[in-house]
């Protein structure tokens, strides 16, 4: 599904040249994979995402996502292929304030001017486990729910790739636990999951998990909490 070859990116900083992020990344993800990104911070896993998600491009290298090479797509077709598919999850739920459960899921469909876009927002609830709370509003919502509706709104395009920058910051241990079984049942489902976490127990329970620091990526062979390589994700 998702093929990086050679890719860098750097920043400019002000009166201190630049600063590069990423330098020459190889990564392979292949359909239905669950992986897991960990890396102390400022280590390029934010930038990651960005470059995996088509919402910033890299400097050099090559990008092909599901057979299609990115490089050089226009912003109108990055964002037609970043909608169909793409789902995001974020630490931040973005939900829209006094807006109903249903009426946030069904955005991403408003822009894609679906058919029947209430029943299938409906259907995503349901498969969250929210189908009791289709016209609660966020302030209504605990803040599992709240990022459950948000998943809802990241599958209802039914994308093949779901996207999670630190999911469960915002969420209690409990919550915590019940995002982590969702992500693996919709993994099992047949949905690629990549999450970028500081949360070494969301990280264990990945079916691989990749290392970035200094920009640069390493596989950890073994994660289990007797011989962890997870070392320092905070």
């Amino acid at each position: 599904m998702i093929q990086l070859r050679g890719i860098c990116k750097s920043y400019a900083r002000p009166s201190e040249g630049a600063l590069q992020v990423r330098k020459n990344i190889d990564l392979d993800i292949n359909d239905g994979e669950y992986v897991a990104i960990v890396g102390p911070s400022g280590s390029g896993k934010s930038t990651l995402m960005n470059i995996l998600g088509l919402l910033d491009t890299p400097d050099s290298g090559e990008y092909t996502l599901s057979g299609e090479a990115v490089a050089g797509l226009s912003s109108t077709k990055l964002a037609k292929l970043r909608n169909s598919k793409i789902g995001f999850v974020f630490q931040q739920f973005h939900l829209l304030p006094r807006t109903t459960a249903i009426e946030n899921v069904e955005i991403p469909l408003i822009y894609s001017n679906a058919d029947n876009p209430e029943e299938r927002a409906v259907e995503a609830l349901k498969k969250v486990g929210l189908g009791e709370r289709l016209k609660h509003t966020p302030e209504e919502l605990s803040g599992g729910q709240q990022q459950r509706v948000a998943i809802a709104r990241a599958l209802v395009t039914d994308p093949d790739l779901i996207l999670a920058d630190e999911p469960t910051g915002n969420l209690d241990k409990a919550s915590g636990e019940d995002l982590m079984d969702l992500f693996e049942k919709l993994n099992d489902d047949g949905r690629t999951i990549v999450v970028i976490t500081h949360d070494e127990n969301l990280a264990r329970r990945a079916k691989r998990v990749v290392r970035i620091d200094d920009g640069r990526l390493s596989e950890l062979r073994d994660v289990t909490p007797e011989k962890s390589q997870i070392g320092d994700v905070a």
